[in-house]
């Protein structure tokens, strides 16, 4: 199968790139909504929403998942600590 190569037009602010330190991710039946947010300022900033059918989602996770393990090939393991997601509202 041959590969296209596609001309990408981006705005020099878009190049520039958003910060986050949060991302929450919902869905509904028809699309996957990412929504990145920078929760270092005094209230929590959404710098980029990107909405994705279910297809596209997991293409998304699949390349995480493949860039991943090519970072942790060349810099090592990556810790995090599973953090609980915090409550919001009232708690039984």
């Amino acid at each position: 199968m041959e590969e296209k190569q596609i001309q990408i037009k981006a705005r020099d602010e878009d190049l520039k790139g958003v910060f986050a330190n949060l991302a929450i991710i919902s869905h509904t039946k028809d699309e996957f909504c990412l929504d990145f947010i920078n929760s270092f300022s005094p209230v929590p900033i959404l710098t980029a929403r990107v909405i994705v059918t279910p297809t596209h989602a997991k293409r998304i996770l699949l390349a995480l998942k493949e860039n991943i393990e090519k970072y942790e090939e060349k810099f090592g393991k990556i810790e995090i600590e599973i953090q609980k997601e915090p409550k919001i509202g009232f708690v039984n």
